[in-house]
This record gives C-alpha cells, sequence and structure tokens, in this order.
C-alpha cells in the first residue's frame, strides 16, 4: 500500500510545511534518506501550547503535540523527497521535551510521535530513538521532534 493510501484510510491529512524560524531548510535529502531538522507542533501556523512539561502541560497533551511534530516532520519530509510515496520507512526520531526539572516521563511523550509513524509505516516505522528533556525549546514550545525517513 503506498503511502498515500495509507494515509487516507488512517484520515490523516498532512499539514502545509512549516516555515523555518531561522536559517535552516525543514528537510534534506542525502542518498535514500531525508533528515528532518526538528519540527515544532504547529498547527495553523501557531503552537497549541507553551511551557514547561510537568509544570503548565500535560504529559499527554504533550504526546499529542510530538503526534503533530512528527507529522510536520513527514510533510517536510515528503515535500524535500518530492512525495510522500517516495517515503518507505523511519530510522530515527529524536524528540526533544522541554521538561520541568521533576519531570521523567519524556519517553512517553515520545510515544505520541513513534506511535504515528507506526501506524502510517508499520513494520517499517519501527526505527531507534532518543527521547530527552530539555529546559526550554524554541518559542517555548514543549516538544520537538526531528526524523529520518528511508526512502524507496
Amino acid at each position: 500500500m503506498s503511502t498515500t493510501a495509507r494515509l487516507a484510510e488512517l484520515g490523516i491529512e498532512l499539514p502545509a510545511v512549516a516555515a523555518p524560524v531561522a536559517a535552516y531548510v525543514p528537510a534534506t535529502v542525502h542518498g535514500d534518506v531525508v533528515y528532518t531538522s526538528g519540527q515544532l507542533p504547529f498547527e495553523s501556523g501557531a503552537l497549541p501550547a507553551t511551557g514547561k512539561v510537568g509544570a503548565g502541560v500535560e504529559a499527554e497533551d504533550a504526546k499529542g503535540y510530538a503526534r503533530i511534530c512528527a507529522l510536520n516532520a513527514l510533510a517536510a519530509a515528503a515535500d524535500a523527497a518530492g512525495g510522500v510515496d517516495r517515503i518507505v520507512g523511519v530510522l530515527r526520531l529524536g524528540a526533544f521535551v522541554a521538561s520541568d526539572p521533576s519531570f521523567t516521563g519524556q519517553p512517553a511523550v515520545a510515544n505520541g510521535a513513534s506511535e504515528v509513524l507506526g501506524e502510517i509505516f508499520g513494520d517499517a516505522g519501527k526505527h531507534v530513538r532518543a527521547a530527552v528533556g530539555v529546559p526550554v525549546l524554541p518559542l517555548d514550545s514543549p516538544v520537538e521532534v526531528e526524523v529520518a525517513f528511508l526512502l524507496g
């Protein structure tokens, strides 16, 4: 099944590629891999929330924001690769969670990104991952996700 068909089956519509907020490109292709820059959970050009997970942002909400980040990453990758159907799998995911010092649930937040990519790509969506707590992210976003996708 094509990636386009799978997205339609899941009822997922990829967002427009978010414009960079600094001096970088959203994604770049090297060989059979497309790497994305860190993607924030922009929806219609705005962040759904700001702040720290564990201090004002609930972990379950942050998990949803990680899902949005992953879909934004897929959109950026598809744009760079010449279409979403060129993307056949996921190699690596990095999730950054702006965390209160007492918050230790970064892996559960990152699952929002990992799970949606698994839904889309099945076994080809299995990937290595880092889930890192950080003190602050750009624009005070609670979550940022970067992905390396495999091209076919």
